[in-house]
């Protein structure tokens, strides 16, 4: 899959890789979209596996910082696993995230989102913020980064380290209050 990608699979060939017959495969999966969505809901476990470090941090601005780090890492490093997971086939990530335990992508969410929701309670936010959206803007900000490194490298010459630092000093410089950004956030950003 790594080499030729999802489409290219086959259950044939899988069996092959794996060294089963073919028949035995349908033992364990009804089909490959089962196996693919196997495979995504792992990819997402370890997503989270990489991010759960920063849900131990105290300061909601140092955790998203510290998350944001840790995503464009994950994705930069295991190209093959994020463009799987997000990249490969819309259906099948939706189907995992739809589906029962949530595991890994659920709970990178709930890391975003509730470092805003904790902001918003210390009344850091900027008046109208909405927690849920501001983490899926975050969200896809940190996807579009991790995607354009991963499929066109070529396209951003700046390192992905840099452009993840100005891009979260931005994002946060318009959702909090410019009294309640954390030192590192302001002196940064002069």
């Amino acid at each position: 899959m790594v080499r030729e990608g999802f489409r290219a699979l086959s259950m044939r060939k899988l069996a092959d890789a794996v060294e089963y017959a073919p028949a035995t495969l349908y033992l364990h999966f009804e089909n490959r979209d089962e196996i693919a969505q196997e495979l995504c809901a792992r990819g997402f476990k370890e997503l989270w596996s990489a991010l759960s470090p920063a849900a131990s941090i105290a300061d909601p601005v140092e955790r998203l910082r510290a998350a944001a780090e840790r995503y464009v890492k994950f994705g930069v490093s295991h190209p093959e696993t994020y463009s799987f997971i997000f990249l490969e086939d819309p259906k099948i990530t939706s189907a995992v995230l739809r589906g029962k335990p949530k595991e890994g992508g659920e709970q990178s969410f709930r890391l975003l989102a509730g470092a805003l929701e904790e902001l918003q309670a210390q009344g850091r936010l900027a008046q109208g913020a909405e927690p849920q959206r501001l983490a899926e803007v975050f969200w896809a900000g940190l996807h579009g980064l991790v995607s354009l490194k991963v499929t066109c490298a070529d396209f951003l010459q700046t390192p992905s380290e840099v452009l993840s630092e100005h891009m979260l000093r931005t994002l946060l410089g318009g959702m909090l209050l410019p009294d309640q950004a954390q030192p590192s956030i302001q002196a940064s950003s002069s």
